[in-house]
């Protein structure tokens, strides 16, 4: 035994709280549906993308008509 308490403890990635990461805390790693949403939010606004070297369209820009 590890004498360490009854499961492991993480801070929470969107708060830095203690969280639970055990199977019964269904938000892990996070410590409640409120981070979770947070951070999801944040992937979808691109929060957390990687830089990198701007990239061109690969549509072709639309000819002006006449």
């Amino acid at each position: 035994m590890s004498g360490r308490g009854p499961g492991k403890v993480v801070a929470c990635p969107a708060c830095g709280k203690p969280s639970s990461f055990e199977p019964s805390n269904r938000w892990r790693p996070f410590c409640s549906e409120r981070c979770r949403l947070t951070d999801l939010g944040g992937w979808a606004s691109g929060d957390y993308r990687i830089p990198g070297p701007a990239q061109t369209p690969d549509v072709p820009p639309e000819k002006d008509e006449p």
